[in-house]
C-alpha cells in the first residue's frame, strides 16, 4: 500500500486549500538541499529518492483520508473535491543516490502546480533527509575500513521500525556487505548476517554444550560468539568445536566487548595455531567510523566490523540543515532575503569538473571537461527510466568517494568543498533580488 498523502504538515494543506481555490495553478519550482554541512562532515552522500519517487506516482488522497480532513480539520467540502482530483504529473531532476554532493547543491528539484508541489513537501524532505544523513554517515565508516566487511547492526537501536529499513537501504548505498535486518534483506535484495546471542549461550549447560548445538544445527554458516565468559577460552573452545565436527564453511569468530585490539591478536593467534586461517574475526560492540579507523591503523587482525547504535542514528550528526525553497514560480524566478536564510532564484544544475562544483541554472551550457549532477528522473508524473538499483548506487559513491579530495575524507577535522556560483546565476541572483524588494515595498 502507498504511503498516505496525509502524510504531510497541516500547514501545507492550508497552502494547497488556499492555491487551488483561488485557481493557483502555475507550475512552481522547488529545490531541496541543505544549507550547510554538520561539523565532522566533508561531504554528503544522497540517498532516498528512489522511495520518492515511488511516492510520486501514486500520490492521492484516498476517500476515507477526505472524510477525515473534512471532519475533524473542517476543510470546505470544495476543498475536498479539489484535493479528491490531485495527482502527482510533474517533472523531477535529481542527483542521482550514491553521489557526492555539498552543501546549497540541489540534491532533488521538483515542478508542478503550486498547490501539489507544496503538499509533497514534507514527505520529501523527511526521506531524502534521512536516508542521506545515514549514507553520509555510513560513507565514514567506509573510509575508516575501506577493506572490511561491514554489517549493519542498527536495527534494534534505530528510532522505528521504518527507519531500520531505511537504514539497511542508505548503508547498503555506500557498500555495507550485510545486514541484520531480515526484511531489508528480503525487500532490497540484500545479504543477511546474523551470530548468536549470548542468552543463547548462557541458556546451555556449558559454553561448548552451546557451540556445538548451534554449529550442528548451521553447519555452513557459524560464527562463534566467544566473549559470553572468557574471550580467549571462547576461542579456544570454538577450534575445539570446527576441528571435532570437521566444520569449513563461512566460520568465524565474533568479539563483542573488551579491547578489540588485543582479543582480535590473541584470537587470530589461537586460530592460526590449530591451522584455521580461513576462519574470520568479526568484531562488534557500539563501534563508530572512528574506532574502525583506530583498530585498521593499529592493524588489528579484524576481517569484518559489526556497525549499529551510532551509525544507525548518526549519533554524532544526527540532523541536517535541509529546506525545500520555492525558486520559480510561473515562470518567475523567486528567493528568500531572510537573514542568514537566503535563497538562491531559478531551476538549477550542478556541473563537477576537476577544479569543483560549479552551481549554475539548469539551461546553462555544461562547461568543458565537468559534468551534470542532476538529471531528469521523473516527467509527466512518471520515471524517465527503469529503477536504479542499490549496485548502480554504490558504484557512483565508490567513484565519487575517490575523487574527492583527501582533506574533504578525512574522519577529523575534514574541509568541505564549497561549490561556487556561476556568473549567470549571480546575474539573475541580483536581478531578482532587486525584483523582490520592489514587491516588498522597500525599492
Amino acid at each position: 500500500m502507498p504511503p498516505s498523502a496525509l502524510l504531510t504538515d497541516l500547514y501545507e494543506l492550508n497552502m494547497a486549500a488556499s492555491y487551488l481555490r483561488r485557481g493557483m495553478d502555475q507550475p512552481a519550482t522547488f529545490s531541496l538541499f541543505v544549507r550547510r554541512l554538520p561539523p565532522g562532515r566533508g561531504f554528503l552522500v544522497a540517498a532516498g529518492l528512489e522511495p520518492c519517487l515511488a511516492f510520486l506516482e501514486d500520490f492521492r488522497f484516498e476517500e476515507d483520508e477526505l472524510e477525515w480532513l473534512g471532519r475533524e480539520l473542517r476543510f470546505e467540502a470544495s476543498d475536498l473535491d479539489a484535493f479528491r482530483e490531485v495527482r502527482f504529473e510533474g517533472e523531477v531532476w535529481a542527483v542521482p543516490e550514491g553521489r557526492v554532493v555539498l552543501a546549497n547543491e540541489p540534491i532533488l528539484e521538483i515542478t508542478a502546480p503550486i498547490a501539489v508541489a507544496q503538499l509533497v513537501e514534507t514527505y520529501l524532505l523527511n526521506v531524502i533527509t534521512f536516508q542521506t544523513t545515514i549514507a553520509s554517515k555510513a560513507a565514514r565508516c567506509r573510509i575508516a575500513a575501506p577493506d572490511k566487511d561491514l554489517v549493519d547492526f542498527s536495527f534494534r537501536r534505530t528510532q522505528g521500525t521504518d527507519a531500520a529499513m531505511a537504514v539497511a537501504r542508505a548503508t547498503a548505498i555506500v557498500g555495507f556487505a550485510a545486514t541484520s535486518n531480515v526484511e531489508a534483506a528480503r525487500r532490497y535484495g540484500l545479504a543477511a548476517a546474523g551470530t548468536m546471542a549470548h542468552s543463547y549461550i548462557e541458556s546451555f549447560p556449558t559454553e561448548k554444550d552451546a557451540f556445538r548445538a548451534f554449529a550442528e544445527d548451521h553447519p555452513t554458516r557459524t560464527t562463534f560468539l566467544v566473549d559470553t565468559y572468557d574471550t580467549p577460552n571462547g576461542v579456544r573452545t570454538a577450534v575445539e568445536i570446527i576441528l571435532d565436527l570437521g566444520l569449513t564453511e563461512r566460520l568465524g569468530v565474533r568479539l563483542d566487548s573488551g579491547d578489540l585490539d588485543a582479543l582480535s591478536r590473541e584470537a587470530r593467534h589461537l586460530l592460526d595455531a590449530a591451522g584455521l586461517r580461513g576462519v574470520r574475526v568479526f568484531a562488534s560492540g557500539g563501534l563508530d567510523e572512528l574506532d574502525l579507523d583506530r583498530l585498521v591503523r593499529a592493524g588489528a587482525p579484524i576481517d569484518a566490523f559489526g556497525v549499529g547504535t551510532r551509525v544507525g542514528v548518526s549519533a554524532d550528526a544526527p540532523f541536517l540543515d535541509s529546506v525545500y525553497k520555492l525558486v520559480e514560480y510561473g515562470g518567475r524566478p523567486v528567493l528568500k532575503l531572510s537573514s542568514a536564510k537566503a535563497t538562491a532564484p531559478g531551476r538549477k544544475q550542478v556541473f563537477r569538473g576537476p577544479d569543483g562544483d560549479v552551481l549554475a541554472l539548469r539551461d546553462e551550457q555544461t562547461p568543458a571537461g565537468h559534468e551534470p549532477l542532476l538529471v531528469p528522473v521523473m516527467r509527466e508524473g512518471r520515471r524517465t527510466g527503469p529503477r536504479r538499483t542499490l549496485e548502480t548506487a554504490r558504484a557512483l559513491f565508490e567513484a565519487d568517494l575517490a575523487a574527492l579530495p583527501e582533506d574533504s575524507r578525512r574522519l577529523a577535522e575534514p574541509t568541505p568543498p564549497e561549490a561556487r556560483p556561476s556568473a549567470a546565476l549571480q546575474d539573475l541572483d541580483r536581478r531578482a533580488r532587486e525584483d523582490a524588494l520592489r514587491r516588498a515595498g522597500v525599492l
